[in-house]
């Protein structure tokens, strides 16, 4: 059994399914997940659809999906007695599955681990009572796991064995003026409806500034395009805008910087070395809860891996257009620090391991089972 709650646990979970097939195909599979799961031939007993949230006062309005979906996995536990669970992020969902898998002495195996170093660390205790085995994809989570005595493997950032692993940086020998700009507002409806309008009221300031920049808008797969269209069809005639399909990389081989909204895309643009500020803006609830309860120097995945500020953040009421054209001319015009920051991206993604984590998870699913 495999759970994925997000599509970019559908996405790896997919790869680690081929992994192990290629072990192993007689393999049976069942779960929670998407459509790359789908694909794979996983026979799915929920879909993402219903559950993919983020923030607080998103969360509720999911709570009945969830309540459903969990109901599920338990009966199937119960019912079919797999011979592994392989729980991948999705931490409030999965570990209260991983609690079912225990007391029907089904081992577990944890995909990608929750961020329990960033917040709610006490979670540590109950990954340590049902977790058989972590196995996860950013280098500084293996000391935390270590001190807690839980067993452990640093497998390599999966985003390694995607196309942006072999991505050729974009030859650029022009200046600010004939920049074209990335514009990555997530996946997620209200993520999007929330940010989106901000970063393009920023793009209309850059234009007035430099008529010749050109702006690139992410679509995301999850994500009807009509809604992005309305959005931009605001500003279509001030602003020179194109809506780009088929997944960030196709931006990142245009694009001289982007301005993206936090999550996993950040580290997709610095595995590509692609120059960013990453912006994070949820909920006033939401907000008030994370101020509470995380204690982290940064929120963007390039900026904790590094250990330091590689990559501006804007946070909250920060995330503004005046702030964001403000940093994105700043930098652009700064030809110097750009090429630090392009050298600082190289080195994350030296950090992050070689390709083939999901054939390293794979064989620990493999020894497990």
């Amino acid at each position: 059994m495999i759970i994925a709650g997000e599509a970019s646990g559908d996405l790896h979970g997919s790869n680690l399914v081929k992994a192990i097939r290629r072990r192993d195909n007689e393999i049976f599979f069942c779960g929670i997940g998407g459509a790359a799961l789908e694909r794979e031939g996983v026979d799915l007993f929920f879909n993402i659809r219903a559950l993919s949230v983020m923030g607080i006062t998103e969360v509720l309005s999911k709570l009945p999906a969830v309540y459903r979906a969990l109901k599920e996995a338990k009966r199937r536990l119960k019912t079919l007695h797999p011979d592994l669970l392989i729980l991948i992020d999705f931490p409030e969902f999965n570990l209260k599955v991983a609690k079912a898998a225990k007391k029907v002495g089904v081992p577990v195996l944890y995909y990608i681990s929750p961020k329990v170093w960033a917040w709610r660390s006490g979670r540590v205790k109950k990954i340590k009572t049902l977790v058989n085995h972590m196995a996860i994809i950013l280098p500084f989570e293996q000391d935390f796991y270590q001190n807690h005595d839980i067993p452990v493997t640093y497998v390599g950032h999966p985003l390694l064995d995607t196309v942006l692993a072999d991505f050729p940086p974009r030859a650029k020998d022009d200046t600010f003026e004939s920049s074209v700009i990335g514009l990555l507002p997530g996946s997620r409806e209200k993520e999007i409806i929330r940010i989106l309008p901000v970063m393009i009221d920023s793009a209309k300031i850059l234009s007035t500034e430099n008529g010749n920049l050109k702006f690139l808008i992410s679509v995301a797969a999850s994500i009807d395009r009509h809604l992005i269209e309305k959005i931009v069809n605001r500003y279509k005639e001030s602003v020179n805008f194109d809506m780009v399909t088929g997944g960030v990389h196709e931006i990142f081989k245009e694009a001289d910087f982007v301005v993206a909204a936090s999550g996993t895309v950040v580290l997709e643009a610095a595995i590509a070395g692609v120059p960013m500020v990453v912006l994070y803006k949820m909920s006033a609830v939401s907000h008030w809860f994370a101020k509470a309860m995380v204690r982290l120097k940064h929120f963007s995945l390039v900026n904790l891996i590094a250990g330091k500020e590689v990559v501006p953040e804007l946070l909250q009421n920060e995330v503004n257009p005046e702030n964001i054209a403000h940093t994105v001319s700043t930098m652009l015009n700064d030809t110097d620090g750009l090429n630090r920051v392009k050298n600082e991206l190289y080195e994350i993604k030296r950090l992050l391991g070689g390709a083939g984590a999901s054939d390293r998870v794979a064989e620990i699913a493999m020894r497990m089972m």
